[in-house]
């Protein structure tokens, strides 16, 4: 009789026999009839597995997330002979236990459970060589996946450093797969593993392995029957959806209840759950209470069952030919690690990466922000020469919309710069390893620390680095707090404000500004891990993970990996974030644009812009100083009449009655509106606003600023002040902790898969904005 499959192709246990519902393997495979085969890739982190996917696939790949996790799944393709590889690249992890979304993923995707995803043909294990016992544990979970498997002994070379050699041939009986000795960063035996592959794919599955007890394999048995029947019984009551099947098939893989068992709590356990109902719960329980009865105990039951197997498959395989050769690695660590000189070390580097993400980006941002601009006004006067709204929307949407975008390139590119060449030379885990200590007081693991420092260059590369962060709510945590940093775009609001109504006289007169821009900076330093340990304790509550960390020996990076990880990150940020930020630009800029009629600052009725275009005519074509000191003054009065007549000013307007305890009018409230897309736009809006004019190129523009920011008034008929200490507290106050970034948020999303983080992110740091700009403020005017 045939057996029907699910739409991955797996069987459904309930359709198989008793026994061989738990024994049977997956039938012999063949190449697909497509010749397009697919390969997962999976490993333990620090194995070469990026490398050696680079080295495979080459630039023909591409990155995609899947609902409800925020690790990215890259795709890789490469042909060989007359077939085309489609290479699954899998995020790294020591075994298949899967405990969180992220972990759960790589499973479905090895089992080919999900609907969105055929299931691979060949799974390719990379390991460590050097380190080939422990690196096998997880090569043994696949070995019962019933699929067929290649192993990639990556790392040769550290093996002939140790003096040892592997004999492959007896390895490759001794587990039943093909093995193929290589060095990826060399790309050495990557035809041997193209090969190796395309075999395995018309080739059988390993045998399985018999790792556990008798005693677990019947409980495995009699687990199978209760979920087949119960399956059976919910089939009967009602139809069964698409979704409902896969849910079905996850309970019913045979690897997967061995996880049902061994992991309490588990993903797996959850998952089921929500299939079969709460009665689950007490049915694990059952057996686990039978196990324990029979003196099998299932804690570190797995880990000793199958280290136990791989080290008789493993006797006669590896011998020391030789003495080792000088192991540097200890003698550099017995440095790097040291708690003190390891410290000053990784400080004077991350220093080195601040400085260049902060100024040793600026010349070629600066570049690209002339060019942009330069390039833009060429194009619209080549094709828009008429002013209206089509050049406007080109000039100040489209073209600010993308200079935005490409402003952040630099930086992002030179913070993956620095991070590909700390991996790649195994220094990431040494520096993890001395800030763990410091970040797990507010529940944090040590690979938090380089995001953090990067963010206060800027956020959006400081969140992108996250993706080293392996524990899917340790990097959720760190996206959510890295935005706190000041970042450089926060520096031009600080230096304004300071600059204006910070006094220099008096016994601290030369070190109050200097201690009013730190107090900014350590304004997020102090809430970013209280906030992070009540992010540990609420939204992502969960048990605390160990943190495991492996110290891979030391080598020299590949320039060429290191160039396409710059040049890859860079591309992704500009296809993915890209398109968010220029859309939100526009948007800024209609707000501002519209309507395009209005009263001037005298009263009568007059076309903004037409205005703005002729007097702009009157003046490039006036020759005394004066009348050209008078036209400029009437257009940059009509065009902050233009913004406090548009919509995102009347805006402003209505928001008054909700910022006034925070010491702003309507003129500050829309300035920080328009501010959303970037902080530093709120410079330029406030010129305009207070009719000065956006552009401050020169001291004298920033001088001219400043005055009118010191004499404006409330526009109540008070003559008071607008501006005052406490209230230039409060606006900076307000922008070191508000997200007004679009980028940010952009990046934020992609990185995390999901539309609600960004929205929690800018919700809770507005709220948290507006109770210290009240708290400043209010305190401020207290004492004043």
């Amino acid at each position: 009789m045939n057996q029907p499959t699910t739409p991955s192709g797996e069987h459904l246990l309930s359709n198989m026999p008793e026994k061989a519902a738990v024994e049977a393997t997956a039938p012999p495979s063949s190449p697909p009839a497509a010749k397009t085969i697919r390969v997962a890739l999976i490993g333990n982190p620090n194995t070469g597995k990026t490398t050696l996917f680079n080295a495979l696939c080459g630039l023909r790949q591409k990155t995609g997330n899947y609902p409800g996790v925020t690790v990215e799944i890259r795709k890789g393709y490469f042909h060989y002979g007359d077939h085309t590889f489609e290479v699954v690249d899998l995020p790294g992890t020591y075994s298949l236990s899967p405990r969180s979304p992220d972990e759960m993923l790589a499973v479905e995707l090895v089992l080919g459970l999900r609907t969105d995803e055929p299931a691979p043909d060949v799974l390719l294990s990379i390991v460590d060589a050097s380190n080939l016992e422990r690196n096998l544990y997880l090569t043994c979970q696949l070995f019962e996946l019933g699929k067929p498997v290649v192993l990639a002994l990556n790392m040769m070379d550290l093996v002939e450093r140790q003096g040892k050699e592997i004999d492959v041939v007896h390895l490759q009986e001794r587990l039943g797969v093909l093995a193929v000795p290589m060095k990826a960063n060399r790309k050495i035996g990557l035809e041997a593993l193209r090969e190796s592959l395309l075999q395995a794919a018309a080739g059988k599955a390993p045998p399985l392995p018999k790792v556990f007890p008798e005693q677990l394999e019947r409980e495995l048995v009699r687990l199978a029957d209760w979920l087949r029947e119960r399956l059976r019984l919910q089939n009967l009551a009602s139809s069964v959806h698409v979704e409902q099947k896969c849910q079905q098939q996850l309970a019913c893989s045979r690897f997967l209840l061995q996880r049902l068992l061994l992991d309490v709590g588990g993903s797996v356990e959850r998952r089921v759950r929500a299939v079969t109902g709460e009665e689950l719960t007490s049915v694990l329980d059952a057996a686990r209470q039978r196990l324990a009865e029979q003196g099998i105990a299932l804690a570190g039951l797995e880990p000793r069952a199958r280290y136990s197997w791989l080290r008789e498959r493993l006797r006669g395989c590896v011998h020391q030919v030789r003495e080792p050769a000088t192991n540097w690695t200890d003698r550099i660590d017995r440095l790097l690690t040291h708690k003190v000189y390891g410290t000053l070390i990784f400080l004077a580097l991350m220093l080195l990466v601040f400085w260049s993400i902060f100024s040793g980006a600026e010349p070629v941002m600066h570049a690209l922000e002339y060019g942009i601009t330069r390039g833009g006004e060429f194009l619209a006067d080549l094709f828009l020469p008429q002013p209206g709204m089509l050049r406007s929307l080109f000039l100040d949407g489209v073209i600010k919309g993308v200079g935005s975008v490409l402003m952040f390139l630099p930086q992002i590119m030179i913070l993956f710069g620095f991070i590909a060449v700390l991996e790649d030379c195994g220094y990431m885990a040494r520096a993890a390893f001395l800030m763990d200590k410091l970040m797990a007081r507010c529940g944090l693991s040590g690979k938090s620390f380089i995001p953090l420092l990067s963010s206060f260059a800027c956020a959006i590369p400081g969140i992108m680095a996250t993706r080293v962060i392996e524990d899917r709510r340790d990097r959720l945590a760190t996206i959510l707090i890295a935005p706190l940093m000041s970042c450089s775009a926060r520096l031009p609001v600080y230096n304004l404000m300071i600059a204006a109504f910070i006094t220099t006289q008096g016994f601290l007169g030369h070190l109050l500004p200097a201690l009013v821009l730190l107090g900014m900076y350590l304004i997020g330093i102090t809430l970013a891990p209280l906030v992070a340990w009540a992010l540990k304790r609420t939204v992502l509550q969960g048990e605390t993970p160990i943190f495991l960390l492996e110290l891979p020996p030391y080598q020299i990076p590949s320039l060429r990996l290191i160039a396409y990880r710059m040049v890859e990150r860079g591309w992704a940020f500009v296809r993915r974030a890209g398109t968010l930020i220029l859309a939100s630009m526009v948007l800024i800029w209609a707000l501002l644009y519209f309507p395009r009629t209005g009263p001037d600052h005298r009263g009568n009725e007059i076309d903004y812009e037409a205005t703005c275009a002729e007097l702009r005519e009157r003046l490039d074509s006036a020759e005394d100083r004066a009348t050209k000191e008078r036209l400029h003054q009437e257009y940059l009065a009509v065009q902050g009449q233009w913004r406090r007549n548009s919509w995102l000013g009347r805006a402003g307007r209505w928001l008054e009655p909700l910022i006034r305890p925070l010491g702003w009018d309507w003129r500050i409230g829309m300035a920080a509106l328009a501010s959303f897309p970037a902080r530093e736009v709120v410079v330029g809006t406030l010129g305009i606003i207070f009719d000065v004019g956006e552009d401050f190129e020169g001291e004298a523009e920033s001088r001219q600023l400043r005055q009118q920011l010191q004499l404006a008034t409330w526009q109540d008929g008070s003559g008071k002040p607008l501006f005052t200490v406490s209230v230039a507290l409060s606006l900076m106050v307000f922008f070191a902790l508000c997200s007004q970034c679009v980028s940010t948020l952009a990046v934020i999303r992609r990185e995390t898969n999901s539309w609600g983080w960004p929205v929690f992110t800018f919700f809770y740091m507005t709220i948290l904005a507006y109770l210290g700009a009240l708290l400043v403020y209010q305190v401020g005017k207290y004492i004043g």
